[in-house]
């Protein structure tokens, strides 16, 4: 019996430690979609939006950097207006998105 809880718990300590890669992964997919979206709704309405979160995910799950300049961006643009978001977030978003 002693064995099988041990059992037990080594296989929820290892699902506890893919979950927590698993959600900075979906944390930066779903930044990276408001993020693409956002830019679809202000500008342009045919934008791949996919393509974007795509790209945008693959960078921000590869550089530090790159993650914190999409947070600032994701950020600055939450609560503002499209005219808003293009004088205020431009330098806090460029590079964020893929044209």
């Amino acid at each position: 019996m002693r064995q099988v809880a041990i059992a037990l718990m080594g296989i929820v300590l290892g699902l506890s430690v893919t979950g927590c890669s698993a959600a900075d992964q979906v944390e930066n997919k779903i930044t990276c979609a408001d993020v693409c979206k956002r830019y679809k709704d202000c500008f342009n309405a045919n934008y791949d939006t996919g393509a974007c979160s795509k790209q945008c995910e693959s960078q921000a799950n590869s550089s530090a950097d790159k993650d914190h300049r999409l947070t600032q961006c994701n950020a600055c643009i939450d609560d503002k207006a499209c005219a808003a978001a293009v004088f205020t977030c431009a330098t806090d978003c460029a590079g964020v998105i893929a044209n």
